[in-house]
């Protein structure tokens, strides 16, 4: 069973989760801190390669698992450049119109995301994992 298979058979309700507590371990090393403007909001992410899906909203200024299905925002990206995203060695636009970034739902939410991801200070070992992930 390839590891993409193996994703598509995990129920999102089981990946999520663990995606929350990494960036709830984030948040409290005050490196991923939620602007006010997710509190409530929810959002989807896939791995493409992985065939993976995750769900998350922003509660109480904490991430929390959300259902997938009823996500506001999805985005969809490989976990190669999902990686770059967030160590910031790539922009979410490059990954847009290169076609590597897939969004839909609240575009509003999408910028929202964006902005706040770019803004991000990035630790020195996120930048190096990114770079041992990247395709380029």
């Amino acid at each position: 069973m390839s590891v993409a298979t193996f994703g598509a058979v995990v129920p999102p309700a089981l990946l999520s989760p663990p995606l929350c507590a990494v960036l709830e371990l984030a948040r409290l090393g005050r490196w991923l801190q939620p602007p006010a403007e997710l509190e409530g909001r929810s959002v989807a992410l896939t791995l493409t390669d992985l065939g993976l899906r995750h769900g998350l909203c922003c509660r109480d200024g904490r991430f929390r698992p959300h259902g997938v299905a009823d996500a506001e925002l999805s985005l969809s990206a490989s976990l190669a450049d999902v990686l770059l995203l967030l160590a910031g060695q790539v922009d979410a636009d490059t990954l847009f119109f290169q076609r590597r970034l897939a969004i839909a739902g609240d575009t509003e939410l999408g910028l929202v995301v964006k902005n706040w991801l770019d803004a991000q200070e990035r630790p020195a070992w996120l930048t190096r994992l990114a770079a041992r992930w990247s395709p380029m």
